[in-house]
């Protein structure tokens, strides 16, 4: 399809992108700021731009969803501008490669290497044969593709839908329950909570993590993100614990000053707030 071809909003769209591109070459010219930075100087920044991109999300803010979907447009521009500069490639290598993988990753709409068309009428069946199709891209394991520096809750949820993907899963949610109920006796069984008897940490910490790893594959089983879950109760529990310091200086206390009965009465104010 040529560009006289593409509907007047698909025009814009180019335009706009070819913009973009042009004021990256300008700023990387021009800018002492932009000329300085590389690879490396960019990266911390490009992960706090997706942070407050999830922050947007969390908070369904589509004013704030659409500013920061341009600052990490920018970032990824500015990475195949400076890639560029060293010809090891551009902008055009970035987006058809993904075109291609897209292509690839998806014989049950384009079709196979043969010219067949993939059958693929679920969800799990697609996730199925995107992973197969990994694993003969060159991928060693299955989970090969779950970044090591992912948070550790995220990191769990990928593990495994990937580990779903291949087959290796639990039939019902009844089973995993189960396997939830088992990880929270093998951890209580490290310590009695109710006497201050020395417990064995390591041990402790181990099962204290298998009893996350079984709730996130419970919260998977019946459709809950985790880290959407906590972030959501991060969020909550911070618009409360506020509303207890905004009630502490109206009355020229600090939190230090107050006992927890007093705080808990602005805690019960704060739920009923929400």
């Amino acid at each position: 399809m040529t560009f006289t071809e593409m509907t007047p909003r698909r025009q814009e769209q180019m335009m706009a992108f070819d913009r973009l591109l042009t004021i990256m070459d300008e700023l990387r010219e021009q800018c002492p700021w932009d000329r300085k930075q590389t690879l490396d100087s960019l990266r911390h920044l490009t992960i706090e731009e997706t942070y407050e991109l999830s922050d947007a999300i969390l908070e369904n803010d589509l004013p704030e969803i659409r500013k920061e979907l341009g600052d990490i447009q920018l970032h990824l521009v500015f990475y195949a501008k400076i890639a560029s500069e060293t010809g090891q490639f551009d902008m055009a290598d970035v987006l058809n490669g993904i075109c291609d993988k897209l292509i690839r990753r998806h014989p049950h709409i384009y079709g196979d290497a043969n010219g067949s068309r993939v059958v693929a009428e679920t969800e799990e069946q697609v996730k199925a044969n995107w992973e197969q199709l990994k694993l003969k891209e060159g991928n060693k394991s299955v989970l090969g593709g779950v970044p090591g520096s992912l948070p550790a809750l995220v990191k769990a949820m990928r593990i495994q839908e990937k580990a779903r993907g291949a087959g290796f899963d639990w039939d019902e949610k009844e089973q995993v329950w189960q396997k939830v109920e088992e990880e929270m006796q093998e951890f209580k069984a490290e310590f009695n909570a109710d006497t201050q008897a020395v417990i064995d940490q390591q041990r402790a910490e181990g099962e204290f993590g298998d009893l996350l790893f079984s709730l996130v594959n419970y919260a998977r089983f019946i459709d809950i993100n985790p880290e959407t879950a906590l972030e959501r109760t991060n969020k909550k529990f911070i618009k409360r614990f506020q509303y207890i310091e905004q009630q502490a200086r109206a009355r020229g206390k600090s939190l230090s000053d107050m006992t927890l009965a007093e705080m808990d009465v602005y805690w019960n104010e704060a739920k009923k707030e929400a």
